[in-house]
C-alpha cells in the first residue's frame, strides 16, 4: 500500500510539473522576464538577466542555474536527472538537447541497465548552435562553439570549435580580438 501511494504521489508531481513547468511557465504567453521569476520560485537558480524563451521543456522542478545575460532559444530540453549549469553569456540555439540521465549496459533481456545521472556545465561565453545534443557529464568549457547538429559526448576544452557526430575538435577559436575593420 505503502508503495503504490508513493508511485501514485510521483505520478502525481510529474503531472504537476508538467501542467505548471512545461505549459503554463513555458507558454509563449508568459513574458521571458516574468519566467524567469516563475522558474526562481520553482526551485531553479535563474539570473535576473537571462532570457529563456517560450516552450522549453524542464524535467525537474529544480536542477537548472542559468547565469547572467545567458540566452536559451525555443525548443530546448533539460532533463534535469542532475544538474544542468549555463555559463554567463553563453547562447543557445533553438531545441537543443541537454541530457544528464543514462543507463549501463544491461542483460541480453534489458539492455537499459541501472540509471546513471551526471552533471552538464556550459562554461561562459559559449555559443551552442540549433539542435545540438549534449550528453551526460559533459562540460563545455568558456569561449567554445558548437556547430549546429553536433553531438557532444566528452568535454570540449575553452575556446575550441567542435563540429560532428559525434563533436569534435575542429579548430581553436581566437582569445583576443585583433584590429576591427572600420
Amino acid at each position: 500500500m505503502k508503495l503504490q501511494r508513493e508511485i501514485l504521489l510521483g505520478e502525481l508531481d510529474q503531472v504537476v510539473r508538467d501542467v505548471v513547468l512545461n505549459r503554463f511557465v513555458a507558454s509563449g504567453a508568459v513574458p521571458r522576464k516574468f519566467r524567469n521569476g516563475l522558474l526562481r520560485r520553482s526551485g531553479h537558480d535563474i539570473h535576473s538577466t537571462a532570457l529563456i524563451n517560450a516552450g522549453v521543456f524542464l524535467g525537474a522542478w529544480h536542477g537548472l542555474t542559468v547565469l547572467e545575460r545567458a540566452f536559451i532559444n525555443y525548443g530546448c530540453f533539460f532533463d534535469l536527472g542532475s544538474d544542468v549549469t549555463i555559463g554567463k553569456d553563453t547562447r543557445i540555439g533553438y531545441e537543443s538537447m541537454f541530457v544528464t540521465c543514462g543507463h549501463e549496459i544491461g542483460d541480453e533481456f534489458d539492455r537499459a541497465g541501472g540509471s546513471i545521472n551526471s552533471p552538464i556545465v556550459i562554461g561562459a561565453g559559449c555559443w551552442i548552435g540549433a539542435r545540438v545534443t549534449v550528453l551526460p557529464g559533459v562540460t563545455i568549457g568558456d569561449g567554445c562553439v558548437i556547430a549546429s547538429g553536433s553531438v557532444v559526448t566528452k568535454d570540449c576544452e575553452a575556446n575550441g570549435f567542435y563540429a560532428g557526430v559525434p563533436a569534435e575538435h575542429k579548430r581553436c577559436l581566437p582569445t583576443e580580438l585583433g584590429p576591427q575593420p572600420r
